[in-house]
């Protein structure tokens, strides 16, 4: 650096110079760099360099601070984006014994927010249910439906609790409470951090509930999925937008299981209840849900298989054998054939035999 007085003519006049860069490179098609100029806040540091030859000549730097989102678009050639600006101010201007001697491209922090939540990775505190706290909450190897209900609907909700059971949904049925204990909000806490899906069943007056919206923002959160069931309002707020289920009380729960065995975990719970089928009228409900299913593992595939072949409440229900398709489906082997593109058919010969297998492919 000389000792001498910078001259600052050049200095002055750089954000008009940058200026005619801008509608040079928009001339050009380049729009991207000119946006970086465009958003930019123009700072010169005169005398960034100097020579004493010719009298004295003087550099300087431009540093241009741009938001950060055109900042990290551009890092990946942000030396060639200085280079151009550098090279191309100094084509422009013509003011004797002065130049552009760097461009620095820099960002602007948008400060004013909390970048450490904005980046999503915040890891939020976990919260810890035991073994034997779930065994309590949830029925082992059942699919583990939060329903989420005013409290001037629990006889209703508890209907469609039990109903939900026999397909294979555990159902943790929280009753409000304007003041409940901390002991009893622990367990709904814990019911939440354990559940596979919440059902919100939207009556009337869900809105107004204490609890119920809580419930569903603790279901965004954890990312799990939400069902909403419209028995007298629509759904509203973050779940406006989500395909809502139509139903009165009466039907609920089969129209709720059949959205919830597009789940893989709904379809082995509700295997396991094929399996244990008890009486043939209890096998033609389950067979209702046939229809619903989009797809098997192979092993889920081998298992209601299995199921319908070793229980003869299954095999011997109008439901699973489609003799009275008219009335109660297909049948298991339709809905195989349509499930995993095999022909099933059943084997007449062997219909006398509960243990032998009545579903074969063939």
């Amino acid at each position: 650096m000389g000792t001498s007085e910078p001259k600052r003519a050049l200095a002055k006049e750089v954000d008009g110079y940058l200026g005619a860069l801008c509608k040079l490179l928009l001339s050009e098609g380049a729009e991207g760099d000119a946006a970086v100029i465009a958003n930019a806040k123009v700072h010169v540091v005169e005398g960034y360099e100097y020579d004493n030859w010719n009298g004295g000549t003087y550099g300087h730097a431009v540093y241009l601070k741009v938001p950060e989102s055109i900042f990290f678009k551009n890092i990946p050639r942000k030396d060639d984006v200085q280079r151009l600006f550098r090279e191309r101010l100094n084509v422009l201007h013509n003011i004797p014994n002065e130049y552009i001697a760097e461009v620095f491209l820099e960002f602007e922090p948008t400060g004013g927010g909390d970048w450490r939540k904005e980046t999503g990775l915040i890891v939020s505190p976990q919260l810890m249910v035991t073994v034997t706290e779930q065994a309590r909450i949830w029925r082992s190897g059942y699919f583990r439906v939060f329903l989420s209900h005013k409290s001037e609907v629990k006889i209703e909700t508890s209907k469609v609790k039990i109903a939900l059971e026999n397909y294979g949904a555990s159902c943790f049925v929280a009753h409000e409470d304007i003041h409940p204990t901390k002991k009893w909000q622990a367990e709904i806490e814990k019911a939440l951090g354990t559940m596979d899906v919440l059902v919100a069943l939207l009556s009337e007056g869900f809105h107004d509930s204490y609890w119920t919206d809580q419930e569903v923002g603790f279901a965004l959160g954890r990312g799990v999925k939400i069902l909403p069931v419209k028995i007298g309002r629509d759904p509203y707020g973050f779940i406006g937008e989500i395909q809502a289920i139509r139903c009165g009380w009466d039907d609920a729960a089969e129209k709720i299981a059949g959205v919830l065995i597009e789940s893989p975990g709904m379809v082995d719970a509700y295997v396991k209840q094929v399996a244990s089928s008890s009486t043939w009228d209890n096998s033609n409900i389950l067979a209702r849900l046939l229809p619903e299913i989009k797809s098997l593992t192979p092993q889920q595939e081998g298992h209601i298989v299995a199921a319908h072949n070793t229980n003869v409440n299954v095999h011997g229900s109008y439901g699973f054998n489609g003799q009275k398709s008219r009335y109660y489906g297909l049948g298991l082997a339709s809905h195989l054939q349509r499930i995993t593109g095999k022909p099933y058919k059943i084997a007449s010969d062997m219909l006398i035999d509960v243990h032998k297998a009545r579903v074969r492919a063939y």
